[in-house]
């Protein structure tokens, strides 16, 4: 959802067509056989080679990096780009795990550990909300 509004936005403003895709990184991530909740995997959707491109990941919240991480390593088999970007909603600063930092930030907060960012769209929540949540 967020990727499909910057992506309409910028394709508005700069009246071009941007290449865009989803990737799925459910197989990439590190904890994916962990737990006992079954993780279903989504559709990537790249029609298109990366190779020397510049590629921009988007992101809701960037917590500790992890993610991003294993996002790094799933467009590696799509192709070489160039650069790697990072847009992210959210950047909670605190408890980066990995050095990884985003490029643009809509917003940056101070939270501790224990508390959730919970990021509700419109599409499927009936509202755009981002809000901070204490652990119970």
């Amino acid at each position: 959802m967020l990727s499909d509004r910057i992506v309409a936005y910028l394709e508005k403003q700069l009246n071009t067509k941007i290449e865009y895709g989803k990737l799925d990184i459910t197989f990439y991530r590190d904890d994916f056989n962990s737990g006992d909740e079954f993780k279903a995997p989504k559709k990537t959707e790249l029609n298109f080679s990366l190779d020397g491109k510049k590629v921009i990941l988007i992101d809701d919240v960037l917590f500790t990096g992890r993610t991003i991480r294993s996002a790094l390593d799933a467009i590696l088999d799509f192709g070489r780009p160039d650069k790697v970007e990072l847009l992210a909603l959210i950047d909670r600063r605190f408890r980066r795990e990995l050095p990884i930092q985003p490029n643009y930030v809509g917003k940056t907060i101070d939270s501790i550990h224990a508390q959730k960012v919970r990021v509700y769209w419109k599409e499927h929540d009936k509202k755009d909300q981002v809000i901070l949540l204490d652990e119970q």
